[in-house]
């Protein structure tokens, strides 16, 4: 089953020598014996095809003992760089991009960035691929904004791989292991490209926050969004809304979406996004939702549904006290830890929520993590 000569050593997969149903099994078992003892838990949602399905692929540049130029990813809890020609759950396409921009380099005479003596240009290659448009974005991490022949490179680059929309340079002169800087420069196209989602469109650059496996992501979404039960009366809250995905995908359904976030970039992707669908029943706010709600509910306001998609530390207990405060009919929380879940539903309990059923969908085959949607209900009180 297992093809891949990192196994074990990069930490991306822990799966990856496990066949499919079995990955599956394992996970439907982990989610029963966790959500059990709240409410019932539906069959898990694999894929068909669970591989390749990464859309954001990230490379670091280095050098190994003989001088010789890779990229790859740091050996897990060093760094050590693992060179990394083809992964088994990254899109394809990412991969023979950055196979590329390392064979170009030594023609251009660009050094690649090493940590140790902070001398070099070329520090990272992230590569955004969108799987409904096809657009590509390739971002070239570099350690200082002077960047000789970039147009040479660029058509170089393009005249290999012409599905490459756009190319970006991002400046990354710190000494940590950040990836991304503050500082973009747009070499080629528009600086972002376009995807979409549930028949949404969704506008990504290099730093926004955007689900990695897409097709998984719709079957998540739709599930959450059928378990909401709207009827295009409702006012519904998207809190933790991110770039707005859950919110604009409600909102074809919903009588009105406020969505909230302390990302501002997300916010304001999140408003680009609502434009561009020409979306006109749902307005974002860069706060915090926990407080953002309580101050809804001391205003009187009312919402009938709140969707959450907390980190994957879960949520807190001020935060689904805020929630409660609020006293939506319905929330549907969306999960990328099951163990998080199962604390918060009992939270949810104290304040008189009842969990009724959840679902899982395996976003990130060959690894450990599963997601989950569960419906949670108000009690009569």
């Amino acid at each position: 089953m297992n093809q891949c000569p990192n196994f074990k050593k990069c930490g991306g997969c822990q799966y990856l020598d496990m066949p499919y149903e079995k990955q599956l099994e394992k996970k439907q078992k982990e989610l029963s014996v966790l959500l059990k003892p709240f409410c019932k838990v539906n069959p898990i949602v694999g894929m068909e095809h669970p591989f390749h399905y990464r859309n954001k692929v990230h490379a670091v540049m280095a050098r190994d003992r003989k001088g010789n130029i890779i990229s790859g990813v740091y050996k897990e809890g060093t760094h050590m760089v693992l060179p990394v020609e083809t992964c088994l759950i990254e899109d394809e396409r990412a991969d023979a991009i950055i196979q590329t921009v390392r064979k170009l380099l030594p023609s251009f005479k660009m050094k690649v960035y090493d940590e140790d003596t902070g001398y070099g240009f070329l520090r990272h290659v992230l590569v955004r691929t969108a799987h409904r448009t096809g657009e590509v974005m390739v971002v070239l991490v570099t350690a200082s904004p002077v960047f000789p022949s970039k147009n040479n490179f660029v058509k170089a680059l393009r005249k290999v791989h012409p599905e490459i929309t756009t190319v970006v340079q991002n400046v990354n002169n710190r000494g940590t292991s950040m990836v991304l800087g503050d500082k973009e420069h747009v070499l080629y196209g528009p600086g972002f490209i376009v995807d979409e989602l549930c028949g949404r469109k969704f506008r990504i650059s290099s730093k926004s926050f955007y689900q990695i496996n897409p097709i998984q992501t719709e079957r998540l979404y739709n599930l959450a969004i059928e378990a909401a039960g709207l009827t295009g009366k409702e006012t519904v809250v998207d809190a933790y809304c991110g770039i707005g995905t859950i919110g604009l995908v409600a909102a074809g359904k919903a009588g009105n979406v406020i969505g909230v976030e302390l990302n501002r970039d997300a916010v304001r992707d999140a408003v680009t996004n609502a434009k561009m669908n020409q979306i006109k029943n749902i307005r974002f706010y860069n706060n915090d939702a926990g407080k953002f709600m309580v101050q809804m509910a001391s205003e009187g306001a009312k919402a009938d549904v709140v969707f959450m998609d907390p980190p994957r530390s879960g949520s807190t207990e001020e935060f689904i006290h805020a929630v409660a405060t609020l006293a939506p009919k319905r929330v549907v929380y969306v999960s990328c830890g099951p163990e998080t879940l199962a604390r918060d539903l009992a939270w949810f309990k104290k304040e008189g929520y009842q969990a009724v059923e959840a679902w899982g969908v395996d976003m990130f085959p060959m690894t450990v993590h599963v997601e989950t949607v569960a419906l949670l209900t108000r009690k009569a009180r």
